[in-house]
């Protein structure tokens, strides 16, 4: 099999997605607790000649979270490789949705909700 079949052994991205938190949780109990604030995602890419799939987490999370996430990112990379992920990937979630040229909400309306939450997650902490 190449890498742009799919394979039906491999297990989804958003079951993946939720055993990578359960095992941040289990382990690290602060950390879990700041990625409920979070959206974490597995991406799928493929890259090279030929072509091999390679996965990795996304932590999409509120402007005022990115620092506290970055640093565990040696925690959060260690996890992810264990996991047979390559690499753990932070974004700010509000720069992300601000941005004007950005076509999330028409191509994936689900994680451009998702990302709203996330947003309002963390102004109603503030409050």
């Amino acid at each position: 099999m190449n890498a742009t079949e799919v394979s039906v052994k491999m297990i989804a991205e958003h079951i993946l997605a939720k055993e990578f938190t359960r095992v941040v949780t289990d382990c690290y109990p602060t950390l879990g607790k700041l990625l409920e604030g979070c959206h974490v995602k597995v991406i799928t890419c493929f890259w090279g000649r030929p072509a091999r799939r390679l996965q990795y987490i996304g932590i999409y999370c509120s402007e005022e979270m990115l620092p506290y996430i970055e640093a565990q990112k040696a925690v959060l990379r260690e996890l992810a490789d264990n996991m047979g992920l390559v690499q753990v990937v932070c974004m700010n979630a509000k720069r992300l949705l601000r941005d004007p040229i950005s076509k999330l909400k028409q191509t994936n309306p689900h994680l451009w909700l998702e990302l709203q939450w996330v947003l309002t997650q963390n102004s109603d902490r503030q409050q």
